[in-house]
């Protein structure tokens, strides 16, 4: 185990100083300042979408800052998504020059965080700290476990990633988002919720470790170290935050 966090000093102290500042940004607790940090993730993730993509207009950057512009004072900001597709489905109909890839980074990372955002907006900050813990002690149990005891390769497109390691970070992630659950949630419902949201943040991962293998890439940027980029470090929190919304709206 030594070994383990000697080898990984560098990603862990990445992973410090990131919970760090949104433990900061959640003591503040300002809309405005939320859908800022946010923005500024989201425009980063879609510079590194665009190489995973192969997009080269600079386009999606207009066509993404208006959207996240308007998710601000709009109260559902996942709804705008409908609105955008139509536009892009418009312009594709007039135009039939229109890259289709364009669709994508609407998709994947721009859905992902409006429903970061309507996460926010509908349930508070206490549940963006609850997707924080579920995400990320699925990501270090499955890490460590893997590491420690991992033999069985859980799928091909991550050769690393084991059926060891996967089921550890589930119940590692069940543990502790069961105890920081919100005020208000029964214990059953906490279970399901981090079970359900913490195997979405696997398949996160995967999503975007298909996307680095098909594009060629060995991570999405470079502007985390130990991390790699943007996305290489909130993949599972895209996918979780989407399942965690749709799971409160059931069960809360």
């Amino acid at each position: 185990m030594t070994t383990i966090i000697r080898e990984s000093s560098t990603r862990i102290k990445t992973g410090i100083v990131l919970i760090v500042a949104m433990l900061i940004l959640g003591y503040i607790d300002s809309y405005f300042l939320f859908w800022l940090v946010f923005g500024i993730m989201l425009m980063i993730s879609i510079s590194e979408s665009k190489k995973l993509f192969g997009l080269k207009s600079d386009s999606i950057y207009v066509y993404t800052s208006l959207l996240w512009f308007a998710a601000y004072f709009y109260p559902m900001p996942e709804d705008l998504l409908f609105i955008v597709a139509i536009g892009y489905a418009s312009q594709l109909a007039y135009k039939k020059t229109l890259n289709q890839k364009l669709f994508l980074p609407l998709l994947y990372p721009t859905a992902s965080f409006l429903f970061l955002l309507t996460l926010y907006s509908e349930y508070g900050v206490m549940t963006l700290l609850w997707l924080l813990i579920i995400v990320a002690s699925t990501d270090i149990g499955a890490y460590f476990v893997g590491k420690g005891f991992g033999k069985t390769q859980f799928c091909e497109t991550s050769p690393n990633k084991t059926i060891e390691g996967v089921i550890g970070g589930v119940l590692f992630a069940v543990f502790l988002g069961t105890i920081f659950s919100t005020e208000g949630t029964n214990i059953v419902a906490a279970i399901v919720i981090s079970s359900i949201v913490s195997f979405s943040s696997i398949f996160g991962d995967l999503f975007e470790s298909y996307l680095k293998r098909e594009a060629g890439v060995k991570d999405s940027g470079t502007l985390l170290p130990g991390h790699g980029g943007v996305l290489d470090r909130t993949d599972g929190y895209l996918f979780g935050a989407i399942v965690m919304l749709v799971m409160l709206r059931i069960m809360i």
